[in-house]
C-alpha cells in the first residue's frame, strides 16, 4: 500500500504558512499536488519579490541601453543623444563652415560620437556593481517613485564612477578615430583668420559628459518603457511587480 507523505505535507505547510522559501515551495507544493496555501506574493509584494523583481527589470534596462548606445550610430543616428558640438564654440563652427571647413567640422561631430560608442560598454560593470548594493528600502523607493526614478538611483550611484572611466577612453578614442586632430586643425584654422581670438576648450571632458547624459537619457526611456508599457514586462516577476 502506498504511503501518503503526511509528515511532509504538514512540514510543507508549516513553511508556507511563515512565507519562507514562498516561490520554491509553492511549486513543490503543486507537484506533490498539496492545495497551496496564501502567501505573501499572493497577498501582496514582500522585500524579496520587489528586490527581486526590480533587480531583474533593471538589469534588463540597464543592458538594453548600453547595447542600444554602444553600436554604431547609437549616439550619432539618434538625435536625442547625439553629440553636437558645444554652445561655447558654436560660433567658431559656424563660422569655419562658412569659409569652407564644413566637412572638418562634421569630422569633428562623428568623432565625438564614435568614442562615446566605443566608451558605453563600461557602464555595465557599474551598473551590476549598484544592483548589488541596492536594499530592500532603495527597493520600495524606486518602485513607489516617478517613472526615472530607478534611473535617478543608478546616476546617484555610479554616475561619477561612468564619468571618470569613460573619460581616459574617451580621450583614446578620440585620437584614434581623428577626432582630436581634426579638432586641432578646426581650431588652428579658426585662429588663423583674422580679425578672430583664440579660444580653448576641453572637448574631451565635454564629450564625456555628453556621452554620459545620453546613457542615462537612455536607461531612463527603458525604465518607462517597462513602468508603463504591459509588453515591456517580459516575464511575470516583472508583470507581477510593475502590474500593481
Amino acid at each position: 500500500m502506498k504511503k501518503h507523505p503526511f509528515p511532509l505535507i504538514i512540514a510543507l505547510s508549516l513553511l508556507i504558512s511563515t512565507g519562507c522559501q514562498a516561490g520554491f515551495l509553492d511549486d513543490l507544493s503543486r507537484e506533490l499536488g498539496i492545495p497551496s496555501v496564501p502567501s505573501a506574493q499572493q497577498t501582496g509584494l514582500d522585500d524579496a519579490t520587489i528586490v527581486k523583481g526590480l533587480k531583474e527589470a533593471l538589469s534588463t534596462g540597464t543592458d538594453r541601453a548600453v547595447k542600444a548606445v554602444a553600436q554604431t550610430d547609437g549616439y550619432f543616428g539618434n538625435q536625442a543623444i547625439k553629440i553636437l558640438m558645444p554652445e561655447k564654440i558654436r560660433n567658431v563652427t559656424d563660422l569655419l563652415g562658412k569659409m569652407g571647413y564644413q566637412q572638418q567640422v562634421d569630422d569633428v561631430v562623428l568623432g565625438m560620437n564614435r568614442a562615446a560608442e566605443k566608451a558605453a560598454p563600461m557602464a555595465t560593470e557599474y551598473f551590476v556593481g549598484a544592483l548589488k548594493e541596492m536594499t530592500f528600502t532603495d527597493a520600495r523607493n524606486i518602485l513607489q517613485g516617478g517613472n526615472t526614478a530607478a534611473t535617478d538611483y543608478f546616476k546617484g550611484k555610479t554616475g561619477a564612477k561612468i564619468q571618470a572611466a569613460f573619460k581616459p577612453v574617451i580621450a583614446d578614442s578620440m585620437n584614434q578615430v581623428g577626432a582630436t586632430r581634426a579638432y586641432k586643425g578646426m581650431m588652428a584654422n579658426y585662429g588663423a583668420l583674422p580679425f578672430v581670438t583664440g579660444t580653448s576648450f576641453d572637448i574631451d571632458n565635454y564629450v564625456t559628459t555628453r556621452a554620459v547624459d545620453g546613457l542615462f537619457t537612455m536607461l531612463g526611456e527603458e525604465e518607462k518603457k517597462i513602468r508603463t508599457d504591459p509588453a515591456a514586462r517580459a516575464t511575470e516577476l516583472l508583470r507581477k511587480v510593475f502590474g500593481k
